[in-house]
């Protein structure tokens, strides 16, 4: 093999990783999602929702403190698929339905009582769902809230702080360790 056979072969090989690496590096790109943006209107009613799911108290703030909307709009809008993307969008505009027909108003609008009340109804009808709901079935709109509720609240600064026994750098690990009724679980 003379030097150009041997030039000309390297080019091949080079030339074709290169070529073949742009080809693969273009197939993990993931394809932008058309979804219409959460309104500040929707954040806030997302934020009224997460209140009447977990509350504030005494002992902690509530899940509007934690900006629970602001965490479901881009858990939603980012990592949910289109058809979970679809049942939680439609749930949205279903509660709020639910609100103007009981009521007359608005659900942000509602009292407290009024809140816990419709929300108590579309829980036990969830409840219901899922009892009868099959593994190929969608999860019900109303339990994609509460799941989001529950994990952007315990994940939130207040959340993890407030609401649970925070230790930010942990001991040594304690496998047994006496629970006492009434305590705060932990968070590390």
């Amino acid at each position: 093999m003379n030097r150009r056979e041997a030039l000309a072969a390297t080019a091949r090989v080079l030339g074709g990783s290169i070529v073949g690496a742009q080809i693969f590096l273009t197939a993990c790109k993931t394809p932008e999602k058309k979804r219409e943006p959460f309104s500040p209107d929707d954040i806030a009613f997302l934020d009224a929702v997460g209140e009447v799911i977990i509350p504030t108290t005494t002992d902690s703030p509530g899940a509007k403190a934690a900006r629970i909307g602001d965490f479901m709009r881009v858990i939603v809008t980012d990592c949910y698929s289109d058809a979970e993307h679809k049942i939680f969008v439609d749930g949205m505009a279903t509660l709020k339905a639910l609100s103007q027909k009981k009521y007359d108003k608005d659900f942000i609008k509602l009292s407290g009582e009024e809140q816990n009340t419709l929300l108590s109804a579309v829980n036990k009808e969830a409840k219901a769902y899922a009892s009868t709901k099959r593994e190929a079935d969608p999860e019900h709109y109303f339990t994609l809230i509460k799941q989001l509720t529950t994990w952007g609240y315990f994940t939130s600064e207040p959340g993890a702080t407030k609401a649970l026994n925070y230790l930010p750098v942990p001991g040594r690990f304690e496998g047994c360790v006496p629970y006492t009724e009434g305590e705060k679980a932990w968070a590390l």
